[in-house]
């Protein structure tokens, strides 16, 4: 049973959403739909601190985000499973998958209802190809997407529930009414539409990376173009073909389908 916490002296059960996604994804957006529930808390990737202060990775205001943030995934992992930042009844949390590192125990996840965010990899790849020039397929979080899905899947014994970005994009309402029936939660036209602007909860790194999101009120059909028309440079050929890989076995499961 999900921990409970008291919202006017009443104790209920919170539905502890974690959803999975890589970089250069829709996950800010998808977080500003969640936050705009009105029973709705959120967290904006938990565990980035700890994954800049162990690698040493060479991202924007590195040492601000170590600095405020918890370091110990241990303790923010207990945190995730048994408190939340205001008295809610649905605890969103924003997770980017390249922030699971070998030596963590992933036996947190079981106890939360796992979603995954997922996107065409060559257009992954094309867009973090600017912002990084050098990277490896963990880094894009790819291959750990897929072991929490195996994991989950296992345990479970039923797929948990994909979202594809592009559809999302597309088919809003369809995508996340499908995802809150999977979660067992009421959907709410506010996932819709939000407030452009910056939130309280929005991490230390939101003026790098945000600044799209934050003139955005709601989710746009893409304007993309072909994925046939995708350039990436050659070298990360073969980390794409790895990712389509998996790529390919997610998008099976995915709610809402081209």
């Amino acid at each position: 049973m999900a921990p409970a916490v008291t919202i006017r002296g009443f104790k209920m059960a919170v539905t502890r959403i974690a959803m999975w996604s890589g970089p250069r994804n829709i996950s800010t957006a998808l977080m500003r739909a969640f936050e705009n529930r009105t029973d709705c808390a959120v967290v904006d990737e938990p565990l980035y601190g700890y994954y800049l202060k162990t690698t040493g990775s060479d991202h924007p205001v590195a040492d601000k985000i170590i600095a405020a943030m918890d370091c110990d995934w241990r303790s923010v992992t207990k945190g995730l499973l048994e408190s939340t930042p205001q008295p809610c009844e649905v605890y969103y949390q924003k997770h980017m998958t390249q922030h699971i590192l070998p030596e963590m125990d992933l036996a947190f996840v079981d106890k939360l209802e796992n979603c995954f965010l997922i996107r065409e990899p060559r257009r992954i790849i094309a867009s973090y190809a600017r912002v990084r020039p050098e990277f490896t397929l963990e880094e894009l979080g790819i291959p750990q997407q897929w072991e929490i899905f195996q994991r989950i899947a296992d345990l479970r014994g039923v797929a948990p529930p994909v979202i594809d970005s592009a559809q999302t994009l597309k088919h809003p309402e369809a995508s996340l009414r499908a995802l809150c029936a999977r979660l067992k939660i009421d959907f709410s036209k506010r996932m819709l539409h939000w407030p452009a602007g910056s939130r309280r909860s929005d991490g230390v790194w939101a003026s790098h990376w945000y600044a799209a999101v934050e003139k955005s009120t709601g989710f746009t059909a893409s304007t993309e173009i072909p994925l046939a028309e995708v350039q990436i440079p050659p070298k990360y050929e073969a980390i794409c073909n790895r990712a389509q890989v998996i790529y390919s076995k997610l998008l099976q499961f995915a709610l809402i389908k081209a």
